[in-house]
Order: structure tokens, then sequence, then C-alpha cells
């Protein structure tokens, strides 16, 4: 259910018994958009854990456009909670500054407009407590917000602090809770709708009225005597006759069908208005009960806006049709009536281009104007105008020729007539920059980073070549390129960031630059090599103030560049700037665990006579942490040790728990001690360690000369073996707790013989755990592939055991395999 905005709506919340906390959030709000002649702004407020800030109310902005921000951590980099954690107001002058300072917002609400954030918090006296943020919007204007507008939006957020406060005091909660407060601001003045009722008794003449007609009238009670008379005088006199004929007939029908008359107002000018009743009882009637309406200028209003040829409709603040003029219906070939109360893009299939839809939250979010063109099949083009304020927006459709070619020069670009510029990014860009900003969120490597922004930016933008370079060392290395020819790039490669370039100024700068021709390239740097490109973008990476490459978007045919595509493509630059930061620091990450974890392992398996053994292991690809699988060969006096583990959780923690384990395992079973042994000492170990972390161990000793294999568990999975005759199955071994979990445990041991040529496998659960089955049924089906494999050699037999998972390009777990063959 909505959340209505309670009364009084005045500029002060109720005092009281009778205030509350959504009436303080209406007024607090309010207030403060108004003192910082802002359109709209919003509150947010600490959850009762404290850990979110909740949205609680808003004014001036659809409720819809924020459900991506209704709960936001406090830890978050967004404006609101980084004012609520710091005390200090966070300022955003526009677009550019928003991508490069909060790239989630900006992803969001990828929209032109300014804001500032303040925290919410009561005064000293009342104990300084700290209760939200509160933030509002203006249109953006690349200028800085002024010391003072700042200064009057804190004042405004310490007096609603001040008056959560006293709510507290009086045992009212002030956290969030239930649905946000929409605050109605002040609308625009206009023509108001006035009713004035009356009560006219027949018989006497008198006539009895309410306040509402007196002013409508624009008489005072005491100036009129009551009398119907009176009242007639200030109809005009060419209304009088048929007013007086239709009064007979409703004496004689019972109903005074709505008619227009012309009432003389207190300067002696005539107004329009209409006038209807009834007379209620039987053929006796002797009363006329009715209204006046005076519509003031509206109804002229509306005249005039259905006599023009261009279409007209008003969209309410969440993008719904409340009003279509009839010239639009015939421009659209849709009735008004399908349109009203709906979005125009869910009726008509046409306009169903996320772009369009887009147009209207850009024109609200920046409450600027904004056009687009759009065609109606088959082959009507209409040119879209949307102007906006904080009530709704206004649109207007007129017909129109085909767009010009978006790489049409400049100059030949009809003269500004004041109307809103049609944009030149197709239709669906914006939905590849939102694309993109999803793609970047889930990229973890370079590479990675690098396909995502060719897959959206060239398609969104309509380039034909795309190229990024990373700097290291003073020079730019290039890490990504699409569309180049061979070889070309290759004189650019470790350029010096001293070369005056433009990829290495840009970097040098922090600014863009754009050339729409390649006169302009030529011009600005003589005898830069250039190809079949004819217009290009070069973009600056830079992350928090540190440089960190340079992108460049080529296009095969000149390009004019609008303010919105420069504007969008500059603040995107930051938002890839970030991405290559964090995936650059991944890549250097990854590789150092991957190296530390590749350490723990053994380098080389032992050569022992009577035996083939062969391990492989294969990393986890999804996150960076590394995991705890191990294996270990151990030559002992009385066998060969064939050891398979698995601590838990994906952690540099758990590699370093790996690594003791191992050792201790090592240690324990060179003695000769026998494997239930080994593992009773490695779980005291681990439990007086006390790392919060269990493993699984299976643990077996081979004599290679009798084939007798002694064999202990600690709740890892059954060993397989495949028989000389072919025939696999899994060893039903008793087992012991997992490691760590108790001091002491048992681990139950037990024999048995392999005849030559049986193999043995230890393997763990990343190899045969599969989401949706149920661990034994990948055993299993580990074991059917092993009884079916013909390889000769261990080698092409543990490649094949492995099957898909070396393939997979997100694999959640490591896996680790050992295999071990007795010689005939």
């Amino acid at each position: 259910m909505r959340s209505t905005e309670p009364r009084p709506p005045a500029d002060r919340p109720a005092r009281g018994a009778a205030a509350t906390r959504d009436e303080v959030l209406a007024a607090g709000l309010r207030r403060a958009v108004q003192h910082a002649a802002a359109y709209g702004g919003v509150v947010y407020l600490r959850s009762p854990d404290r850990a979110s800030l909740v949205l609680s109310a808003v004014a001036g902005v659809p409720l819809s456009l924020l459900s991506g921000f209704r709960r936001v951590p406090v830890a978050g980099q967004l404006p609101a909670p980084v004012a609520y954690r710091t005390g200090r107001t966070v300022a955003l002058s526009g677009a550019e500054e928003t991508m490069r300072r909060f790239p989630r917002l900006a992803v969001g609400l990828p929209y032109a407009f300014a804001s500032a954030s303040v925290p919410v918090s009561a005064p000293a006296a009342l104990g300084g407590e700290r209760y939200g943020a509160l933030a509002v919007l203006w249109p953006s204007s690349g200028a800085a917000i002024p010391a003072a507008v700042r200064r009057q939006l804190r004042t405004a957020a310490s007096r609603l602090g001040a008056a959560l406060a006293e709510l507290a005091v009086a045992g009212h909660p002030v956290e969030a809770g239930g649905p946000p407060v929409e605050v109605e601001l002040p609308g625009p003045a206009g023509p108001a709708v006035r009713v004035g009722l009356f009560d006219w008794d027949l018989a006497t003449g008198l006539l009895t009225a309410d306040e509402g007609l007196y002013d409508l009238l624009g008489r005072s009670p005491e100036s009129l005597d009551g009398r119907i008379g009176s009242i007639a005088a200030l109809v005009h006199p060419e209304d009088l006759p048929s007013l007086r004929a239709a009064v007979l007939a409703a004496v004689r029908t019972g109903v005074l069908p709505s008619r227009t008359v012309r009432i003389a107002d207190g300067h002696g000018r005539h107004h329009t208005v209409r006038i209807w009743g009834r007379c209620p009882g039987g053929p006796a009637r002797t009363h006329l009960i009715g209204a006046v309406l005076d519509t003031g200028q509206g109804a002229a209003a509306v005249a005039a806006v259905e006599r023009l040829r261009d279409g007209v409709f008003a969209l309410d603040p969440d993008g719904r049709v409340d009003y279509a003029n009839r010239s639009l219906e015939l421009l659209l070939d849709t009735p008004r009536e399908r349109l009203l109360g709906h979005h125009p893009w869910s009726v008509l299939p046409w306009l169903a281009d996320p772009e369009y839809e887009d147009r209207y939250r850009a024109a609200m979010l920046s409450q600027r104007p904004t056009a687009f063109l759009a065609r109606r099949p088959p082959d009507q083009w209409l040119s879209f105008s949307l102007y906006p304020d904080a009530h709704g927006l206004t649109g207007r459709v007129a017909p129109t020729g085909p767009p010009r070619s978006r790489h049409q020069p400049a100059e030949t670009a009809p003269p500004d007539d004041g109307e809103p510029s049609v944009p030149r990014t197709a239709p669906g860009a914006m939905y590849h920059l939102l694309q993109l900003a999803s793609a970047l969120g889930e990229a973890v490597s370079v590479r990675e980073v690098c396909d995502a922004v060719a897959e959206q930016i060239m398609p969104g933008f309509g380039g034909q070549e795309l190229a990024i370079y990373l700097s290291r060392a003073g020079r730019m290395f290039l890490v990504a390129q699409r569309g180049y020819p061979d070889g070309f790039l290759d004189g650019f490669e470790g350029t010096s960031l001293r070369a005056r370039l433009p990829g290495t100024e840009v970097l040098n700068t922090g600014a863009p630059i754009f050339f729409e021709t390649e006169h302009e390239l030529l011009a600005a740097y003589p005898g830069i090599p250039v190809d079949d490109m004819r217009a290009w973008a070069f973009l600056p990476l830079i992350a928090s103030g540190h440089p960190v490459g340079s992108c460049i978007l080529g296009f095969d045919e000149n390009h004019v560049f609008s303010a919105e595509e420069r504007a969008v493509l500059t603040g995107l630059s930051g938002l890839i700037a970030q991405a290559l930061e964090r995936a650059r620091l991944y890549d250097a990450e990854f590789a150092l665990a991957r190296g530390l974890q590749q350490a723990l392992l053994p380098h080389r398996l032992p050569d022992v006579p009577g035996l083939e053994i062969a391990a492989r292991y294969l990393p986890g690809t999804q996150g960076m942490e590394i995991g705890g699988d191990w294996y270990d060969a151990i030559t002992t006096p009385r066998g060969l040790c064939l050891v398979i583990g698995d601590v838990e959780g994906h952690s540099v923690g758990a590699a370093a728990i790996m690594g003791q384990l191992r050792s201790a395992v090592r240690a324990f079973a060179t003695t000769g001690g026998p494997p239930e042994e080994v593992l009773a000492r490695t779980n005291q170990l681990l439990v007086e360690l006390d790392p919060g972390l269990l493993a699984s161990c299976c643990l077996l000793r081979l004599d290679p000369a009798t084939g007798q294999v002694e064999a202990a568990r600690a709740g890892h999975l059954p060993p397989l073996v495949r028989h000389p005759d072919g025939r696999a199955e899994a060893l039903d071994l008793p087992g012991g707790p997992l490691l760590g979990v108790d001091h002491p445990s048992h681990y139950p041991a037990s024999t048995l013989h392999l005849a030559p040529g049986a193999v043995l496998a230890l393997y763990t659960d990343g190899l045969v755990e599969e989401p949706g089955t149920s661990i034994d049924t990948g055993v299993d089906r580990l074991r059917t592939t092993l009884a079916h494999t013909t390889d000769d050699g261990l080698d092409p037999l543990a490649d094949h055991l492995l099957g898909n998972a070396r393939h997979l390009a997100h694999r959640a777990d490591d896996v680790a395999l050992l295999l071990a063959r007795l010689l005939l």
C-alpha cells in the first residue's frame, strides 16, 4: 500500500501528541526542497539494526525511479551513506562528477542532475544523535553548488534532526519503517476550478448559497440581499431568457441540464460558468438545488490545445498518460482511451525500445527538456519533445522527416529554434551502457573488463575500432583492441607518457579529446599515423585521481559528438578506469595466490618400483581466493603413503592450514606409524591450532611388493579401485570424523589387497559435485568413467577422469586427483 503524505501540509509539522514521524519527514523535506530552490529530494533514515539507510520520504521524484536505491548499506559508496558516516556535505555538480566519484549511483541513475546530501542529526543539546541523511536535486548546470545553498540545506537538515530528536524523547520511533512518505510539493500556479452550491426557494425567491458561490461571484453575502433577483442581475442580459426557460422546464421535469452562462465579476467583466441542478419532490416542486462551476481559464486552455494540429499529452510523475488531445490520437493512430492511465511505451509496441522510456526518466531526473525521433510503422516519423517539472511532464508530438545521418556534418544541422535537440545516439544506446555497467560489475580480470567494454561500447555508439591502453612505468601498453588492421598499433607499443599523442595527453590532462573529422586530428597532431577511421574519441582512464590508461574509440565516417554523447563517454571512462584498476589488482593478487598454492603442493611425485603414480590439480575459477585441496605421495619404510585432503573454505587461511596439515601428515607418516595413528595425531594438531576450520583426509599405505593396502579416512569421500578385469567399485571403508572436530577422535583402519594391474583413485569433492545432483550420483558417475576408460597410461587416464572439469570457465571448487597403479 502506498503511504500518503500526512496532514496538515504546512511548512512545519504538527506539534504535541499529534506529531508523527511521517509529518516531521514531510514538513522537513518540503522545507529543504523549497529553501534550496531544488526540484526534489529524499530523506533516508537508519534501519533498526543501523546497518542500512532506508528511503523514508521522497518529493518531486517518481518513487518508481528510485527502486534500486530504496535500501542502501551504511558502508556503501553512495552520497547519502557517505554523508551519514562522515557528517559532511556531499555535493555533486552533475553527471560527470557523479560518475567519477560515485559510479554506482551514475549507473543506476545515468542522468544529468546535481545533488547535495547532508547528514540529519540532533543538536548537541539533544544528544547529537545521527538519524539519517537528506538529499536534494537540481537540474545540472556544471557549476559548483553555492556555499550559501549548502548552508541552507544543512540548516534544514538540522531542523529536521531536532524534530526527530523531540519525537525520540517523547518515545516515538524515529528509525525507518513502512513505505516511503510521498511528499507533495506546491503545484504550479494556474486557473483553479471553483464550485459554488445553492438552494433556491422558488416560492419565496430566497436563495441560500455557500461560501464557494459568493467567492465565485466575487461578492460578499452582505452585498446581496439573498433574493434571486440580485443574483439574476449579475447574469449577462443575453443569457437571461434561455436561463429562465431552463428553470421553468426544470420545475416540470425535475432536472436542470448543464448550461453555460456569463456572470459579471466584481470588475464589471463577464466570465463563463456552468450551472446545473434538480428540483426534488413530486409535481409540486418548490426548490431548485444546484451547483455553479467556474473552470477559470482551464476550459479555454483545453479547447485551445484541442485545436492544435500537433499532438499534446501529459504524463503524471510515474509516466502514465493523464491527458491526450485529439491530434495525438490521429498521429499515433490510437484512441486516447487506450492511452489514458498507461505508459505510452506499454501501449505502443514501436515505442517499446528502452531508449524511449529512458528519455522520460532523463527528463524527470534532469528536469530539462529533451527530445527524440521515433518511427510509427510503416514509415511515419514523429518528433517527440518532452517538457518536465516536478509534478509531471508535458509532451508534444509532430510529424517530421527521416532523421539525418548520424555522420552528417554539423554545419548542415537545422538552426536552433529553442526546442530541445533530438539526440543522435541510436535508440538502445543507454541499454548498452547499462549492460556494460552490469558486465563490469561481474568482470574480475583485465581481459574480462576489456571484453565487456568492447562488446557494449562499440554497438552502443556505432564505433568500428577500439583500443585500451594501460600505463606502466611511465609508458603505455596495449591490453585489448578490436577492429584495427594487423600491425597498425605496433608502433605505439611502449610509448612514453611524455610523447605528444592524443592517447597520452588525455591521460596527462585528465580531459577527453574528440575529433569529428580526420582533418581535425591531423591539424592537431601533424604526421600522426591514421588508418581508415575518420573520427575518434580519446578518453582518459583515471580512477580515484590515479591515471590508469586510455581508451580510443574510432569511427569509419565523420561523426558529430553531441554534448550528451560526450558527457556519457566521459563519465563512462571513469567507470571503466575503476573496473580496470580493480581487475589489475585482482590479476596481480590472483597470480600471487596461485603461486602460493602451487608452492604448497608436491613439485614431483616419487619414483617407486612396482608402482605408477599420476596426479592432477585444477584451481577453481570463481573468485580469487585459493582453496585447501592437497595431495601427496610419501615414501616410508613400510611402503608408499597416498594422501588426499580438503580444508573447508576458500581463503589464504585455508591454504595455510592445508600447508600445515600436509607437513604434519608427511612428518607423522615418515616415522612409519599406521594410517589410523597418523590421522589421529594430525587431528590432535589441528584441534590444538584451533583455526576454526575443518578438513577431510584419506590416507592409504600401499606395499608394492605384496599389494597389501592399509587405509583410514577422516570424513573424506571413498577411494575408487579398478580391478584388472575392468570392474570398478567405491571402497566402503569405515571412517572417522573430520579433522579438527574433537580431541581425541578414533579413525578405524581397514586392510585390502590389490591385484597387479589394479588402479587406485583418490579425489576431492570438486570432481564429483554438480549443482542439482547428489554427491553419491557424482561418485558413481566417476566410478563408471573409471571402469570404461581403456587408456594404458595413468596420465591419459587422469586427463580423461577430469573430463569436463578442466574445460569449465566457471568452476566453483578446486579439484585434486591422485592415481596409483600396481604394475604387473
